[in-house]
């Protein structure tokens, strides 16, 4: 599992401006944080290689961690560690 070191809030702020991103992480706000989506459940209307961008980008910003079950990859979101630094974003 690989998680990233907190994120300053412009990151955060940056990463959550695009539309995109922003229907990721609700859609992910959805799912047990235990569980998570694999990236085939997250539903949008882009391409593959633009998904994987976008998952990136929340990934780098500290929004989401991941986690590899054979070929298949988790996200959810890391809500405890942002609501303790940004307390209600």
């Amino acid at each position: 599992m690989k998680v990233n070191s907190p994120p300053d809030l412009v990151t955060v702020l940056q990463a959550l401006s695009d539309p995109v991103r922003l229907e990721i992480v609700r859609q992910l706000a959805g799912c047990d944080e235990s569980s998570g989506l694999a990236c085939g459940q997250i539903e949008l209307e882009v391409t593959k290689s633009t998904a994987s961008h976008h998952l990136k980008t929340l990934r780098n910003a500290g929004i989401t961690a991941e986690r590899e079950e054979g070929t298949r990859k988790y996200t959810w979101l890391r809500r405890a560690e942002l609501e303790e630094r940004y307390p209600g974003l």
